[in-house]
């Protein structure tokens, strides 16, 4: 059995297929199309699918009447002109008319994105995101093989709503910058986390919330604070002045507290010790490591918002239909650059102090670089951060993560829960040396760590072996090989371009001899 999984018609739109077992192929709409977070499939991400044979069947991610009914009740007329997912396959890929089609619940898809990659038996699932359907926050039960919806909250009870809602007054984009959102909150102090609990939600120390979001940031709370701030400060660079960091701060600290409380209650309607966290707002890598203060083990599938639900929509319909799990062999699921990963130039470049790419192998599946999209550096130069900041265009307060051997990872950081093994860079670590590696080190003293084996990608482990033989230092800067409000390069071709474009060198393979 072959399936096409697809995510669309929301923001970040994906594909998957699943065959016979197993996940040949899964990639972001937006790394064909080159448009940010585009949320419509395209000819070439659909090309590259089929390449892999027409599918049996096309499973979506969410239940697209649903979708509809809810904008309906809510008044929103502009949306129930747009086509659904279903309509956009008829009216634009003829190829693909005909296959039988099948829809399952937003959350549910998103659950099980999480479960079966997880190799867990049993556990609870906790998925939290803007919008589904209707729902916004649902606690499920892994066990015996059955999926089961334990708890839930709907709309307009949404942290994720909330969370874009504080990203967009601090004059970022919502759904796409939250991240930055929680880079910036290190730079603040988190003076108005009351007040915004008190002007959002129904109550402090509950998780049966009812999120005011018609009132947005209140004005009569914060209107004339910020006034104020104009008045007084000239904004920086980036135009941000100093309320909207302590609101960053805020607003972060409060999720935590929403998050954390969630967690305890995952916990008590299941009675599993192991937590599956999934949505949008699992990549909150903050408030997962304090995730870890409720449950032994936690298990994040390294795309976990709307995108990876076309990777959990595929897997979900093979498990019901053929009653197994799909093999995860992890993220590398994208475009192929082939050749040898580029060991030895990589090494050399570092030894020379460069800045420098590599993309090399299967593109990550997920928001994150991990090696074989990655742009790189020695950690310990005191001006690589700044310099790979003005490389990227981005604000300086921006953090960017070292990629580690997993055998020295708590050497270097005090990771949560003890972790040594946590390849996906979704949780934070305090620094034991940050003086040491001032680049990979946030303004709070933490860093996004992501560790790296022997047999999650050999060739990247080899590379950090070398590196640390020749410099004593376990570590490299990683981060997305982009350029801000830019997908990552997908394909050799937009490698030689990055090369030619920002005068940084990017390694596609190591030469034969």
């Amino acid at each position: 059995m072959r399936i096409l999984g697809i995510s669309s018609m929301f923001h970040d739109a994906a594909v998957c297929v699943v065959e016979d077992g197993e996940i040949q192929f899964a990639a972001h709409a937006e790394r064909y199309s080159r448009s940010k977070n585009d949320a419509f499939i395209n000819k070439d991400l659909i090309g590259e699918a089929l390449a892999h044979g027409v599918p049996d069947v096309i499973v979506f991610h969410e239940k697209s009447w649903a979708k509809r009914l809810r904008n309906r009740l809510a008044g929103n007329k502009h949306s129930l002109q747009e086509p659904t997912a279903q309509q956009w396959i008829e009216d634009f890929y003829p190829e693909l008319r005909g296959i039988k089609q099948v829809q399952y619940w937003h959350h549910e898809t998103h659950a099980a994105a999480g479960v079966l990659t997880s190799g867990w038996d049993e556990c609870a699932v906790l998925v939290i995101d803007a919008i589904g359907e209707f729902d916004t926050t649902t606690i499920w039960d892994w066990k015996g093989g059955k999926l089961k919806k334990k708890w839930g909250k709907r709309y307009p009870t949404s942290l994720g709503l909330f969370y874009s809602a504080i990203t967009h007054h601090v004059g970022l984009k919502p759904m796409e910058d939250e991240y930055i959102l929680m880079g910036m909150a290190a730079y603040g102090k988190p003076l108005y986390t009351d007040l915004l609990d008190k002007c959002y939600f129904k109550s402090p120390t509950k998780v049966d919330c009812k999120v005011n979001l018609q009132r947005g940031i209140p004005a009569d709370e914060f209107g004339s604070l910020r006034a104020k701030a104009v008045e007084l400060e000239e904004p920086d660079e980036w135009g941000h002045y100093s309320i909207d960091y302590d609101i960053a701060a805020s607003a972060q600290q409060l999720i935590e507290r929403k998050i954390h409380l969630l967690g305890e209650l995952a916990k008590k309607k299941t009675g599993h010790d192991k937590l599956v966290f999934q949505g949008g707002v699992a990549l909150n890598c903050v408030a997962n490591s304090n995730l870890h203060q409720t449950f032994d083990k936690t298990w994040i599938m390294p795309n976990p918002g709307d995108a990876g639900s076309a990777l959990g929509a595929a897997v979900l319909h093979y498990y019901n239909t053929m009653g197994q799990i799909c093999q995860w062999r992890g993220p590398y699921l994208g475009t192929n650059i082939p050749g040898k990963y580029p060991v030895k130039t990589a090494l050399r470049a570092l030894i020379k102090g460069e800045i420098f790419g590599i993309a090399n192998g299967r593109a990550e599946y997920g928001p994150r670089a991990l090696g074989n999209r990655s742009l790189c550096a020695d950690p310990r130069g005191n001006e690589i951060k700044d310099r790979m900041n003005v490389i990227k265009r981005r604000q300086k307060f921006r953090p960017f993560a070292p990629m580690i051997l997993e055998e020295h990872v708590n050497d270097y950081f005090e990771m949560p829960g003890e972790l040594t093994y946590a390849p996906y860079m979704q949780y934070v670590a305090r620094c034991k040396h940050p003086e040491q590696f001032p680049a990979i080190v946030h303004a709070d003293g933490t860093s996004r760590v992501q560790t790296v084996n022997a047999k999650d990608h050999p060739e990247l482990h080899d590379l950090l072996t070398q590196w640390y033989e020749y410099s004593g230092c376990p570590m490299i800067v990683n981060t997305s090989l982009n350029i801000k409000g830019q997908p990552i390069v997908n394909n050799a071709r937009e490698a030689i371009e990055f090369t030619h474009h920002y005068n940084i060198p990017v390694y596609t393979h190591d030469p034969r001899n």
